[in-house]
């Protein structure tokens, strides 16, 4: 599939407020760093592909939107669908769980809901710091998932890891909403710190990350940008 159509037929271009919140959800992140990855590696284009709702994450998307002359699409990082979800769940009442990120982390993050939105129930889980888990470790990971009997689940393993395991065990956990959130976590536990909100509105929220992650954000940012602009490129003129 061209990025045209991918973007035009799949990337998420409503208010949040139009999600479909009563029946299994998977919600996923679309950004220039994932379609260079996905044009590589089937299982995470099938998962992306597959996603209920595939967020336009990043001003590289809204540009490609632009130029291959596809309308109504604006910018929904991981950050702001985080937000949205857990205040409806606030005014529902409901348990969201996180799978993913350090003990300390999933500590910080609990303690910042339970004090931000106090008609949540919170629940997390570490799981093992590697590129592959057991299958030991994705069912100790599911049960302690399904035992929560959460309503939403936060997944933050980094991608293309943690779309590829919700794909491959979706059907195994119990909760209508599934969403990966990748780096958010830590954005949210303080742990590390977001761009500021002047360098969002520019649509350089990239640079302040980078400056600071130069090791774990090179690649992203000096290798997949460039080769996602050739992809738009070639998609106009060629």
């Amino acid at each position: 599939m061209k990025l045209k159509e991918i973007i035009r037929q799949k990337i998420y271009n409503a208010p949040l407020s139009e999600i479909q919140t009563e029946k299994k959800c998977i919600i996923n992140a679309f950004n220039p760093h994932s379609y260079i990855i996905a044009k590589k590696d089937n299982i995470f284009k099938e998962a992306l592909l597959s996603s209920d709702v595939l967020l336009p994450d990043g001003v590289g998307v809204v540009f490609a939107a632009k130029i291959l002359n596809i309308k109504g699409i604006r910018k929904i990082a991981g950050a702001d669908i985080h937000q949205y979800l857990l205040t409806q769940a606030n005014e529902k009442g409901q348990a969201v769980f996180y799978a993913g990120a350090t003990e300390s982390t999933l500590k910080l993050i609990e303690k910042k809901i339970q004090k931000e939105y106090p008609n949540i129930r919170v629940g997390s889980y570490s799981p093992p710091f590697r590129q592959e888990f057991s299958q030991d470790e994705t069912t100790a990971m599911i049960t302690a998932i399904n035992e929560f009997i959460p309503d939403i689940l936060f997944v933050g393993m980094t991608a293309p890891k943690q779309e590829k395991w919700v794909y491959a065990n979706k059907d195994r956990i119990e909760t209508t909403m599934i969403c990966s959130i990748g780096a958010v976590f830590d954005f949210y536990a303080g742990t590390v710190r977001r761009s500021g909100s002047i360098w969002i509105k520019l649509g350089l929220e990239w640079l302040p990350r980078l400056l600071r992650e130069p090791k774990r954000l090179l690649r992203r940012n000096i290798v997949s940008s460039p080769l996602f602009l050739w992809e738009v490129f070639k998609e106009k003129f060629i």
